[in-house]
């Protein structure tokens, strides 16, 4: 594929489409285990949502069974984009889905890590308080996984796109 000045254009590597497939459907895994009432892990996020965990709150429990639908779709969306099957779908709504879905992981996941590393360093002071271990978890796990996925859809977006024009 040639670029704008007729170089080549650079294609991400297929590991990139496929690590957008693994971190959705990891990401789905934690989901299952919370929206089952689980409590495991949730010392890892703090504050109401822990309580509510803990508590098996309904509407808790039922965000996270939406939360596990919508990564199990993202899921399906990244596979879409990596699989011969996709080649099936419409190209340009699966182009707008992974762009859409890629723009607002990524940001999410921007504005989470920031305003976590505003509160670990001080700067900022949260209206619920976050143990030191939960604050840990969140700015080193939980919230960058949104960023990185995003950044892993964006890359197996580029790459479906670059590879199978539309």
């Amino acid at each position: 594929m040639r670029g704008r000045r007729g170089t080549q254009a650079w294609v991400p590597p297929a590991w990139v489409a496929w690590g957008a497939v693994v971190a959705a459907f990891a990401f789905a895994a934690v989901s299952l285990v919370w929206a089952t009432g689980s409590t495991a892990g949730l010392d890892t996020l703090g504050g109401s949502i822990e309580r509510l965990g803990r508590e098996r709150h309904p509407g808790l429990l039922a965000a996270n069974a939406v939360a596990l639908v919508l990564k199990i779709l993202g899921g399906v969306l990244a596979l879409a984009l990596v699989q011969p099957w996709g080649e099936r779908l419409p190209r340009r709504p699966l182009l707008v889905l992974g762009w859409s879905g890629s723009a607002v992981l990524v940001l999410y996941g921007t504005l989470q890590v920031t305003t976590l590393a505003l509160v670990a360093a001080g700067l900022v002071v949260p209206d619920e308080v976050l143990s030191d271990r939960a604050l840990r978890w969140r700015l080193l796990l939980w919230e960058p996984w949104f960023l990185v996925w995003g950044l892993l859809l964006a890359g197996a977006t580029l790459r479906s796109q670059r590879l199978r024009p539309a």
